[in-house]
């Protein structure tokens, strides 16, 4: 069983290498029609710099797995900005693309949670369409449609959970079906648990990523060893091995919040749970402590009788 390791949008330890810098809409409202372009260009070509820089990163350290900023593009979906970021940086674009492809990267997006599609509120699901176009964008102008996922969350309740989830499948339908083909479905640490996550994604046949210290924090009454199978198999249908998220908690008052740092202790439950299947799968840690915390785990991994480290950002056991 090989799991390779990836960590989130910012390489720490690289100087100013922030890929997520911001134009906040009153700083641009207050800028005239030529300023205004121009610092979303700027702003834009930094955070473009800044991603190849870190691929760079990931390329010498073995990290084949990578989630983009989804603040790459300041403004991108502001109605009353909207603006055209492909053209401007087509050859930046390209050589993200040509990176992913030259070294067999697998590149995501993780949309903001005001993506969801079970609002009763239209305009709420006409933002989330608009939001999941702008990420699929950015995969197509990189070449990256091939491996590139979009996840997401079911989302609120708004409390009736079954009305929710009956919008969910409605709303979902309005978006376009070269888009859907890329989402994935996460469960989260306080509505959606494994189990109704699961059956979600099974019945839109969309691949699920199990995020574990979420299901920790909302268990219900799940066993995930009696859930694990199912969840890796709704990924049968693509080329892409299972994915999942790690993080543990920063402290038991603060359950939900990520540490700066994973608990191997934490999640080696989960793992030997994941090695009965003794099928590969992916991991993206979202430790606050990015890529130090991933190498961090990995070190700690390694040393686990019967676990070989095989490269920097992978093992077999």
């Amino acid at each position: 069983m090989k799991i390779r390791f990836g960590y989130v949008a910012n390489a720490l330890g690289l100087w100013d290498a922030s890929p997520s810098k911001t134009l906040t809409f009153a700083r641009y409202s207050t800028l005239s029609n030529s300023g205004r372009m121009d610092k979303l260009k700027s702003v834009t070509a930094q955070n473009l710099q800044h991603t190849k820089r870190i691929l760079y990163y990931n390329i010498a350290h073995e990290i084949e797995l990578y989630r983009f900023s989804s603040s790459l593009v300041p403004l991108a979906t502001h109605p009353e900005v909207m603006w055209d970021f492909v053209t401007p940086f087509k050859t930046e674009w390209e050589e993200l693309g040509q990176l992913i492809h030259q070294f067999g990267l697998r590149p995501s997006f993780h949309p903001n949670q005001f993506t969801l599609f079970t609002s009763p509120r239209e305009e709420v699901t006409v933002n989330a369409v608009r939001d999941m176009e702008y990420h699929f964008k950015m995969l197509e102008v990189m070449n990256a449609l091939e491996r590139g996922i979009i996840n997401i969350h079911i989302g609120g309740a708004y409390g009736d959970k079954e009305s929710a989830l009956g919008r969910f499948h409605h709303n979902i339908k309005k978006l376009p079906t070269n888009i859907k083909k890329h989402i994935t479905l996460e469960n989260d640490d306080k509505t959606y648990d494994v189990e109704e996550t699961l059956i979600t994604c099974e019945k839109e046949n969309i691949p699920m990523v199990l995020d574990y210290h979420h299901y920790m924090a909302n268990k219900g009454d799940v066993d995930l060893s009696n859930y694990l199978s199912r969840i890796f198999n709704t990924w049968n249908n693509i080329s892409e091995v299972p994915k999942v998220h790690l993080s543990s908690p920063k402290s038991e008052q603060a359950y939900r919040s990520h540490a700066d740092f994973v608990s191997l202790e934490f999640i080696l439950p989960f793992l030997k749970m994941a090695k009965e299947l003794d099928r590969d799968f992916d991991i993206m840690i979202e430790a606050k402590q990015k890529n130090l915390a991933m190498l961090k785990l990995i070190e700690e991994i390694a040393s686990v009788r019967g676990i070989k480290r095989i490269s920097s950002s992978a093992v077999e056991w």
